[in-house]
């Protein structure tokens, strides 16, 4: 019956939690040999927060994230183009939570040593391969660090949960390279600073060339009176660009991206003081891969960046882990863990993801910013003066219903797996 789960990110953690939820036995393994709280900031959307409180972590989210209450969009010069209430201020059944990626990431492992035991975590397990056998599959493992074999073990199935750089996926597409670089960095960074508007607000400012993007991660202010802003500088580099790709995940040089938003001075934000006070600030390029035409292969399948790594437009990449994940629970619980039921999670989110991860490709949603910027490069007074209430609203809308994230859809459907459900029940 045990779930063999290759990835102890959030998308991993997540269906960890949720099949002990539902009575199914789990063991996780993750590559490093401590899973430690990284990255930067990101969002957690309702329909994945819904799912995130029938686990049980209302309170832990409360106490560490920020109850987003609106996302606005601005030109380059600082000039509103549309904005719209998020979570609860939207009409929704649940909040929405900007919040510092590893600490979503502490609060599920925490959560998952508490309810599973560390004995079913288990790090400095790097998945090599596997084989079916009469009974499920047959997982081996090596301590990276080390070359030396960390041990075999057996399931009834195997999830690929192990990012967009999967061992699992690598073996099943053993042709298909690198991700995919669209010619644009990311740099990254969480400042202290002053809130900004309604102090839990997110806001996309620029273009599709040139961009800023920054929202609060804390909510209460610390001794000085700052929150932590978490911020994204982006740029479509030129063509000349040449992109390091051992250096994934550099340190970056504020020398490098600083001048492009020098005069991005608003009335509301100071853009480059919060670059330049930013204690440590990271390169990223922006990547994805294309969609794949199956995920399970017999009794192994991928999810989250695994099976869909996206652009992270629409505050969409954690989210999507954590439907896949509570999509799996449901299946399982209907079929047990059999390639039955990663077939039937497969026909409904492959379909989904690969639409989102396409309409990501075109701006998603931000498409309103490249819009203005196009029309009125030089600026504008009012935005209706370039964009029309109906285009404004059309393009939101759309986002929603491909990511599936509609109000009143939303709040009329059930959890993806009730709290009370439970395997044989």
């Amino acid at each position: 019956m045990t779930v063999l789960i290759a990835g102890g990110g959030i998308g991993g953690l997540t269906l960890a939690l949720s099949l002990h939820g539902i009575g199914v036995p789990v063991k996780v393994f993750e590559s490093v040999a401590e899973l430690k709280p990284l990255g930067v900031g990101i969002n957690v959307l309702p329909h994945a927060v819904r799912e995130l409180i029938e686990l049980g972590l209302l309170d832990k989210l409360d106490a560490s994230g920020v109850r987003t209450r609106e996302l606005a969009y601005f030109s380059k010069h600082g000039k509103p183009i549309w904005s719209e209430p998020r979570g609860l201020e939207a009409g929704y059944k649940w909040p929405q939570f900007s919040i510092h990626r590893g600490t979503l990431q502490q609060i599920l492992l925490d959560t998952a040593v508490e309810r599973l035991g560390r004995g079913n975590i288990l790090t400095s397990h790097h998945l090599t391969g596997w084989t079916e056998t009469a009974n499920g599959v047959r997982a081996d493992f090596i301590d990276k660090a080390t070359g030396k074999a960390a041990g075999t073990y057996d399931g009834a199935i195997l999830i690929a949960a192990d990012g967009i750089h999967s061992a699992v996926r690598e073996k099943l597409y053993p042709g298909e390279g690198p991700p995919i670089w669209n010619g644009r960095i990311l740099w990254r960074g969480v400042t202290p600073s002053k809130a900004f508007l309604t102090g839990r607000t997110m806001i996309m400012a620029g273009h599709e060339i040139l961009k800023f993007v920054c929202y609060p991660i804390s909510k209460a202010p610390d001794a000085a009176g700052n929150h932590l802003i978490n911020w994204v500088a982006e740029r479509h580099m030129p063509p000349t660009y040449q992109w390091r790709r051992e250096d994934y995940n550099r340190t970056a040089r504020l020398e490098e991206f600083l001048p492009w938003f020098e005069n991005w001075q608003f009335d509301w934000l100071d853009v480059p003081g919060l670059i330049r006070n930013c204690p440590h600030a990271y390169e990223y390029p922006l990547v994805d891969r294309d969609p794949i035409p199956q995920w399970t292969f017999g009794k192994v399948t991928l999810m989250g960046d695994a099976a869909h790594p996206m652009y992270p437009i629409g505050s969409n990449g954690a989210s999507q882990a954590i439907l896949d994940a509570r999509t799996i629970t449901r299946e399982i619980l209907a079929h047990g863990p059999t390639t039955a039921a990663l077939l039937a999670y497969e026909a409904e989110r492959r379909p989904a993801t690969t639409d989102l991860v396409l309409l990501n490709r075109k701006n998603g949603p931000e498409q309103v910013m490249q819009l203005v910027e196009e029309r009125a490069p030089d600026g504008y007074k009012v935005v209706t003066d370039v964009l029309s209430q109906k285009e404004l609203e059309d393009i939101a809308a759309n986002y929603k219903r491909v990511a599936g994230f509609q109000v009143e859809a939303l709040n009329a459907k059930p959890p993806i797996v009730s709290k009370d459900a439970r395997a044989g029940a």
